[in-house]
């Protein structure tokens, strides 16, 4: 659990990276690309933009695994949408409990996935015991499997592990969903979908439930619980500076995923000294463990060619287009259960209570729970009855609460 405290923290220390990509004279850097899985099911096919967005390119059955017993488990590859509006292929892990119903409940849980590289997937990582990679949590997913809920655990970094491109994160969880439904050997064509996730994974869920009326008009959600979700990271951006930071590597790696998400608008490899290039190319394919080495006790200035950093628009547009609070195109068309650490350090509350006040106002029934907890991860570990409780209530038809 200590590891997974330690990994929520990319997000608030993400902001100092993300200046570097602001400093003038941004052009033509080449951003640090994963390596390809060597395995060619995670391939996009050559037809792919001949597919719509959830359908299904490929399914795998995978090898049963001890830790989720009379669990089968399923890896499906479907065709979603990049942040520029270009076809790429996803992955989404199923766990479908053998003495599920057909039509039993389906829960799309949005992990929190620390990672530039193809290994750090959640196929790979729930059959590994190597700690860099372990899937630290899974135990905990036997509470809805025993239920009989299919849970499906989506890549939504995507293919490029575009870690910080929040909004794509919601695309693919809605695609992934999607293409669960239309699997035929897992006949959840017409489940009730809820979907869940905290921090990273609440960051996913959150902008899937926004984006759902949409982006996805044809998908009938009956929930989404979203907890300690970073809404703006442009707050959390200006409010962090160039100071060195413990977690500084992760940081870096969401420099690094955001420019590969947004190659020509966010060019951040161009900003960087020397030594910059150098952790650049270490860690792009390293999971958590290895972006926490690569940059523990450094920060922004260390990597910077320069230390006149200047915004550029261009440059916060996109971080501006990945923060939830800023986004009013459109508002869930689902109930949702927010909480969070009334406190919580590494979050800015007001921008989570900003965005539930807006979408109490546009008439979404928000259930708001402040957890009396000073940090971030006991939030996330004292919020799951509650939880589990109202996805319950989703599941089974009864009216959604709300505090608004």
């Amino acid at each position: 659990m200590a590891n997974f405290a330690i990994r929520r923290v990319v997000g608030a220390c993400a902001g100092s990276l993300v200046l570097l990509a602001g400093a003038v004279g941004a052009a033509s850097g080449q951003p640090f690309y994963p390596a390809v899985d060597p395995d060619p099911f995670y391939a996009a096919p050559g037809d792919i933009a001949e597919h719509q967005p959830g359908d299904v390119l490929g399914i795998r059955a995978l090898p049963p695994l001890a830790v989720f017993p009379d669990t089968d488990v399923w890896l499906v590859k479907f065709r979603s949408t990049n942040s520029e509006d270009k076809p790429i292929a996803a992955t989404t892990t199923v766990l479908a409990p053998r003495k599920r119903a057909v039509d039993g409940p389906l829960l799309s849980y949005q992990t929190i996935i620390n990672g530039l590289g193809t290994e750090c997937s959640i196929s790979h990582t729930l059959y590994t015991d190597d700690p860099n990679l372990m899937v630290r949590e899974a135990p905990g997913y036997n509470v809805a499997l025993q239920r009989g809920w299919t849970i499906a655990l989506p890549d939504h970094l995507g293919p490029e592990f575009a870690y910080g491109a929040a909004r794509l994160g919601g695309q693919i969880t809605l695609d992934g969903i999607r293409a669960v439904q239309r699997v035929e050997q897992l006949r959840l064509g017409r489940s009730p979908v809820t979907m869940a996730g905290y921090s990273g994974g609440g960051m996913a869920t959150a902008w899937a439930a926004a984006l759902a009326p949409k982006y996805a008009p044809d998908l009938h959600i009956a929930g989404a619980a979203a907890g300690g979700v970073p809404m703006n990271m442009v707050k959390m951006l200006e409010g962090l500076g160039f100071g060195a930071h413990p977690v500084f590597g992760l940081a870096f790696a969401a420099g690094i995923g955001l420019e590969r998400e947004y190659p020509d608008r966010f060019p951040i490899s161009d900003q960087l000294n020397d030594e910059g290039l150098r952790v650049g190319h270490q860690v792009a394919n390293g999971c958590t463990n290895d972006l926490l080495a690569a940059g523990a006790g450094r920060g922004a200035l260390d990597f910077a060619k320069t230390t006149s950093m200047i915004e550029d628009p261009e440059a916060r547009k996109v971080v501006e287009e990945n923060s939830l609070e800023l986004y009013d195109e459109s508002v869930p068309n689902m109930p949702v259960f927010e909480w969070h650490s009334p406190i919580d350090g590494l979050v800015p509350i007001d921008s989570i209570e900003n965005t539930n006040r807006r979408w109490c106002a546009a008439g979404v029934r928000v259930q708001s729970e402040a957890i009396p907890v000073p940090d971030h991860l006991t939030a996330a570990v004292l919020g799951l009855p509650q939880v589990l409780g109202w996805l319950d209530g989703r599941v089974n038809g009864a009216p959604a609460p709300s505090n608004c």
